[in-house]
């Protein structure tokens, strides 16, 4: 686990040293999908720049008897000669709600990704693994992946 996290804090810094992304959009709203062996999650999702390379993204998503409420942040860096395709690193929570009785857990979750928004078309497209870290009774999921088809509002 401390390999795991070394490698997300170091795709942050290096992310941080090395580009300027030109961000296509300030706001953007869909379908976010979080899947991993146990289980796929299915729900809203959004992603809101605060500058041009620091944004955040929320989703709220479900799977049988459990609920994810999921919040990252993400440094976003352009990928030269690929208009329209961003890198994004960064880090958050997610917290699960657990049905009949079976409580609320919470868990670290990085992140690493890519994101296309074609152009001239409002439609964003992101694909990132985000391993699941659980900081409770949960169980880690390093094979975890999420999924973004997100219509540009802004």
């Amino acid at each position: 686990m401390k390999k795991l996290l070394l490698l997300a804090v170091s795709v942050v810094f290096i992310g941080l040293t090395e580009s300027k992304a030109q961000s296509d959009y300030t706001i953007a709203a869909g379908l976010g999908i979080d899947f991993a062996s146990g289980g796929t999650f299915i729900g809203p999702s959004a992603k809101f720049f605060l500058a041009e390379e620091h944004a955040i993204q929320g989703e709220f998503t479900f799977e049988s008897g459990v609920s994810l409420l999921t919040a990252l942040y993400e440094y976003n860096g352009d990928i030269s000669g690929a208009d329209g395709l961003n890198w994004f690193a960064g880090a958050g929570l997610s917290f699960v709600f657990i049905s009949n009785g079976g409580g609320t857990e919470i868990a670290f979750r990085p992140v690493a990704g890519l994101e296309y928004k074609i152009t001239d078309v409002p439609l964003a497209f992101s694909f990132d693994w985000r391993p699941f870290v659980g900081l409770g009774d949960l169980s880690n999921e390093i094979g975890a992946f999420g999924l973004g088809i997100r219509y540009v509002i802004q």
